[in-house]
């Protein structure tokens, strides 16, 4: 969907960038000429009659009919005009500087609510051409715990937004909903139950730091660690699946991903690794949700 609006706008800025062009390099001089063309023949002919007539004020108001008459822009290329710095604008902002997201679904609860409107930062991971999507300026790389938005392996007209919990080299472990990397339990402790008014069900809540980076997440401690991937995928020989869960290498140039909403959410485990020329950027600020305010604000 992100792609098919990217396309749209790239050829809404090409086609009103080609009319702006032509019209600075060619229209606007013939409408200028025209103009003058316009005053200059109104001067000879009809003002002394209207001046006679009508007075000074007449042959003012008269003489800039004439000219906007003689200087007036087709439809197409006035609309041309005045729109594309309002698309340029745009395009620019949301290709390299920040793109918002709605988050559709509770994947990633308790950290982003359904209806959350999010900004995602473009230009973290460096800069990328637009539609191409390829990186030409690198500055940096995900990091374990940043909140991403990518386009879904399985699906790349879909965005999703996930955390990341393994980076490339990383030997990721989800066993009996406990997390793992590099043979390092995450740390994390039980914070209350939590109420999710979509499944009107409680889910444990437990406070984890990866790396620094500390969020809350929620396991449901009735459903069984038990994974059921998602058929094939890429590297799929890289995941060991047992009743326990998953055990997984993360590939060179992807990442392994998970919704903070352990139990229910759709991710690495079950469809397999995000390619690095997927990543969309960086998620880190919910800029409003019309059904409650007090959602406004950065997360980690």
């Amino acid at each position: 969907m992100s792609l098919n609006f990217a396309l749209i706008l790239f050829v809404l800025l090409v086609v009103t960038g080609i009319v702006w062009a032509f019209d600075r390099v060619s229209l606007r001089p013939q409408r200028t000429a025209r103009m003058a063309r316009a005053a200059a023949e109104f001067d000879a002919g009809r003002a002394q009659s209207v001046r006679a007539a009508s007075g000074e004020t007449e042959v003012a108001r008269q003489r800039q009919e004439a000219v906007d008459r003689a200087g007036k822009m087709p439809w197409w290329v006035e609309y041309s005009v005045s729109f594309f710095p309002v698309i340029l604008f745009v395009f620019v902002l949301r290709s390299f500087v920040v793109e918002p997201f709605r988050i559709p679904s509770g994947s990633m609860m308790p950290t982003l609510q359904i209806g959350d409107l999010i900004l995602v930062n473009k230009f973290s991971y460096g800069l990328r051409l637009p539609i191409v999507d390829k990186k030409v300026v690198p500055l940096g790389d995900p990091q374990r715990g940043d909140v991403v938005v990518f386009r879904y392996p399985v699906d790349p007209q879909v965005d999703y937004i996930k955390r990341v919990i393994g980076v490339p080299g990383d030997e990721v472990a989800y066993l009996n909903k406990r997390l793992t990397i590099n043979g390092q339990e995450v740390p994390m402790k039980k914070a209350g139950e939590y109420f999710d008014p979509d499944r009107v069900s409680y889910a444990a809540l437990y406070n984890e730091n990866i790396k620094g980076v500390e969020h809350q997440i929620l396991i449901d401690e009735r459903r069984s660690p038990e994974i059921d991937p998602f058929g094939g995928f890429p590297n799929r020989d890289a995941c060991d699946y047992s009743r326990e869960g998953v055990r997984c290498k993360v590939p060179a140039g992807n990442y392994f991903v998970m919704g903070d909403n352990r139990d229910n959410s759709a991710d690495s485990r079950y469809w397999g690794f995000v390619p690095d020329s997927n990543i969309v950027g960086k998620a880190f600020f919910v800029w409003m949700n019309f059904g409650d305010l007090k959602r406004i604000g950065r997360f980690h």
